[in-house]
C-alpha cells in the first residue's frame, strides 16, 4: 500500500458546543493519509491514473467551509465518508484538530483510521 497525503490543510468553520462559537468561524487543521496504489500513475506519469490531492484538497476545504458541526469527531467521520465514498479510497488514517480550544494546548482533536489496509 502506499499513501497520498496532505499535512496541516487549515480551514475555517465553525464548530464546537458553546453559544460563543456557533457565532464566530474558527480554524481546524487536519492531517489526511489515504491508501492507494501509485504504480500505474507512476508508470503513465497521467494525473488521472492517481489519487489527485488537489481534488481531494479542494473537496475537503469547500465541504467544512460550508459546514457547521458540534463536534470534531461528527465531522471526522463525514470527511472520512466523502473520501473513501467519493475518491475509492479503501483506507485512511485523518487527524483533525482544533488549534487554540484549550488554553495552554496547541492544539486539541481527534485521529481517526477507516476502512481495511491493502
Amino acid at each position: 500500500m502506499d499513501i497520498v497525503y496532505i499535512r496541516e490543510l487549515q480551514v475555517e468553520t465553525v464548530i464546537g458546543i458553546y453559544d460563543w462559537e456557533r457565532e464566530v468561524r474558527q480554524t481546524v487543521s487536519l492531517d489526511l493519509e489515504m491508501g492507494t496504489d501509485i504504480r500505474d500513475a507512476a508508470a503513465t506519469e497521467d494525473i488521472e491514473n492517481t489519487l489527485n490531492y488537489k481534488s481531494v484538497s479542494k473537496r475537503l476545504i469547500a465541504f467544512i467551509e460550508e459546514s457547521e458541526f458540534l463536534l470534531v469527531e461528527t465531522m471526522a467521520e463525514e470527511i472520512a465518508q466523502i473520501v473513501m465514498q467519493e475518491f475509492g479510497v479503501r483506507w485512511l488514517r485523518l487527524r483533525l484538530g482544533k488549534p487554540g480550544a484549550i488554553r495552554g494546548a496547541r492544539d486539541v482533536g481527534v485521529m481517526i483510521e477507516r476502512g481495511e489496509a491493502f
